[in-house]
């Protein structure tokens, strides 16, 4: 499986671009973390760009990723990243036992937090976002309310890395696809 396909994947069952982007922008936070790690960046960018590609025709927690599981097998997809999609949420039951899989939880939930704190800002931007101007926003629970903050907080801890260090290197990430996401300013 290659990029390509994969992301073929995404635009026959995603229509949202805004999902779309969050797909994106946590492929490249996968991508950023497996280089890091010296692992293979391919499989973990794919990872992250097929996480949700079922949320809108199974829009349901008893429906995603579960449902969008037979899928992916029916497209070549290999086991590791159908196993990684599937422990990407707790409800689904499937442990989180590879560096994958629990870098791919860290990165989920956080990109969206960043986006919501970027497109705030007067630039609209990444390129000036910093994990602290991230920090400020994280305890006005009013702003993207969306974001469990809370399993933020444990995904970065199961990955063993400090929050805030976390949301650093995820603003990194992103920045490098800043012009895909619309976030350049």
């Amino acid at each position: 499986m290659d990029r390509n396909a994969a992301l073929n994947i995404v635009r026959d069952y995603v229509k949202n671009e805004n999902l779309v982007r969050h797909m994106l922008a946590v492929e490249a936070a996968m991508r950023f973390y497996a280089t890091k790690l010296g692992e293979d960046d391919e499989v973990w960018g794919i990872t992250g760009l097929l996480h949700d590609f079922d949320w809108e025709i199974h829009p349901t927690l008893e429906e995603h990723p579960l449902a969008g599981a037979p899928i992916l097998r029916d497209r070549g997809v290999p086991e590791v990243i159908v196993q990684a999609v599937l422990s990407h949420a707790d409800h689904t039951g499937i442990p989180r036992e590879t560096q994958m899989q629990k870098a791919l939880y860290a990165c989920d939930e956080v990109t969206g937090l960043i986006t919501a704190v970027a497109l705030v800002r007067p630039s609209r931007s990444l390129s000036d976002l910093e994990a602290s101007s991230v920090k400020k926003k994280w305890k006005d629970r009013a702003f993207a309310a969306g974001a469990n903050r809370e399993e933020i907080a444990k995904a970065a801890q199961e990955f063993e890395i400090d929050l805030w260090e976390h949301v650093g290197n995820v603003i990194l990430a992103m920045r490098t696809i800043s012009v895909e996401l619309g976030l350049a300013g």
